[in-house]
């Protein structure tokens, strides 16, 4: 079920980007394929990536996952440091002829060491010890960093993979309850103290509302556009006429509006039901784990799956502000692909562990799995 539903999401994700991107790219980059071309190549770099994480030993994780969290805040702080800006955003690093984003690898490695962290208290008997001193200021910091670089949706990713593993954890329902308050106040006060915040937090229920359709309510309103108009089965792959200049950030942060113009409501909910699939497979393994940090880490890494493809449809559908993060797999973004192909190889390597799995597995004619 990992597997396949991964493979089929990527796949997926290779035909829509080219759709979506095709105007832009031609207009941009002077070839309708220049952008899934580059798509391609991550996803090439990322799946020979993902099978030797899968083969990495417990005891190799956890040597990286002692690191974690250094290795996290020092991306973030270079990324304040040299990096450059894009549609607002201070988070990416330019190497030329490719971006890439810190924050995606930087939240694969703080789950693994949250993880780690959350283990060695389980194994050591100290479970009155307060979780959130352990590992709640370290997510912290690097949500300030984030947030230093203008990027609310990258932060909310952070602090909701945070509010996850303070979940699975087992942090009582009070004490929860009063952490998501005191979160959910923080992310108003910071939509409150900026203006164009504020005004997509304003227009999200009525993105065509006369004053602001041709301002902040401009994608919403044609992501909105797009899936209405795509019906049952959609307007056909490549049809869509919103990525004509109408839906910017089409291949990114709003393909699954492409997807409903293009396939109708027959490929949102065959993307929908991929992607239950995938976050339905990676809970299952994390349940099944006997190592606590495999437990905690696969947790993290549904969690992080989860509430990102919460975010990019949430905000597809305007039901939320839009937020600015990709659909996981699907979107168009190589940074983000690797560091999700890098917690899939984790998964993977969880269920090899597995010893019911793996028996199944040596019976297999599928040899590479082994």
């Amino acid at each position: 079920m990992l597997i396949v539903s991964t493979a089929s999401l990527s796949v997926l994700g290779l035909i829509m980007v080219f759709s979506a991107s095709s105007i832009h790219s031609l207009e941009s980059k002077g070839a309708t394929y220049a952008i899934v071309l580059r798509q391609i190549i991550f996803l090439i770099i990322s799946i020979p990536m993902a099978w030797v994480f899968s083969r990495f030993s417990l005891a190799r994780w956890k040597i990286i996952a002692r690191s974690g969290v250094l290795i996290s805040i020092g991306l973030l702080a270079v990324v304040q440091v040299i990096g450059k800006s894009v549609n607002g955003n201070h988070n990416w690093i330019s190497f030329g002829v490719v971006d890439v984003q810190p924050s995606e690898i930087a939240k694969f490695l703080m789950i693994l060491w949250a993880g780690y962290i959350l283990a060695k208290r389980e194994r050591i008997g100290a479970v009155q010890t307060n979780v959130i001193t352990l590992i709640a200021p370290a997510f912290a910091l690097c949500i300030l960093l984030v947030l230093l670089g203008n990027d609310l949706g990258t932060a909310s990713v952070f602090a909701f993979i945070l509010a996850g593993l303070l979940w699975v954890s087992g942090v009582r329902l009070g004490v929860f309850a009063g952490l998501l308050t005191v979160g959910f106040a923080g992310i108003a006060a910071l939509i409150v103290t900026a203006p164009y915040r504020m005004q997509r937090f304003a227009v999200f229920l009525n993105p065509f509302a006369e004053d602001q359709y041709k301002n902040y309510g401009w994608q919403p309103a044609h992501s909105l556009l797009g899936l209405a108009s795509g019906g049952l089965f959609g307007v056909g792959l490549g049809a869509s006429r919103q990525k004509w200049g109408n839906l910017s950030q089409a291949h990114t942060d709003f393909i699954f509006s492409v997807i409903g113009e293009e396939l109708g409501l027959f490929g949102t909910l065959s993307t929908l039901a991929l992607l239950s699939v995938l976050l339905f497979s990676i809970f299952k393994i994390a349940l099944r784990a006997k190592d606590p940090m495999v437990r905690y880490v696969s947790s993290g890494i549904g969690c992080w799956i989860a509430i990102q493809t919460i975010l990019n449809i949430g905000s597809t559908l305007s039901v939320i502000p839009v937020v600015g993060v990709t659909l996981p797999l699907v979107s168009y973004g190589g940074s983000a692909l690797i560091a999700t192909y890098m917690g899939i190889g984790f998964v993977i390597g969880a269920a090899r562990r597995d010893p019911a799995i793996f028996e199944e597995l040596k019976k297999s004619e599928f040899t590479w799995l082994r």
